[in-house]
């Protein structure tokens, strides 16, 4: 029995202009088939696009069709990079501790003699 690779329906846009907003990246990519999802990915404090995106379609069979036709084509003067994405496992970056303020209980001297000190 042959087995079937599992194909993504998720495609990864890479090399875009800056200026290209995510309505125009859906507008690119929805003559392949149905689309599920669209992003430009932005900077977060800049709200500047750093250039690639992903699309999402409801079938397979568009997102390697738009994969064909779409990698290393010419588009506001760059040559795009489309590809299936790769699910990427997150690394666990640890994260610093978080420190909520609590009130002293009756049992804890130190607690307690620090806030009458320095005050609340």
């Amino acid at each position: 029995m042959e087995e079937k690779i599992k194909m993504s329906k998720k495609i990864f846009v890479g090399n875009l202009n800056f200026k290209l907003k995510t309505e125009d990246l859906e507008k690119m990519f929805s003559g392949f088939g149905d689309i599920e999802d669209v992003i430009v990915i932005t900077d977060r404090e800049t709200n500047r696009s750093k250039g690639f995106g992903f699309v999402t379609f409801i079938d397979e069979d568009a997102a390697a069709k738009a994969v064909e036709e779409m990698h290393e084509k010419e588009m506001d003067g760059r040559k795009i990079t489309v590809s299936i994405a790769e699910e990427k496992e997150r690394p666990d970056r640890g994260g610093r501790p978080r420190f909520e303020r609590r009130e002293p209980d009756e049992d804890d001297d130190e607690y307690s003699k620090f806030y009458t000190t320095v005050g609340k």
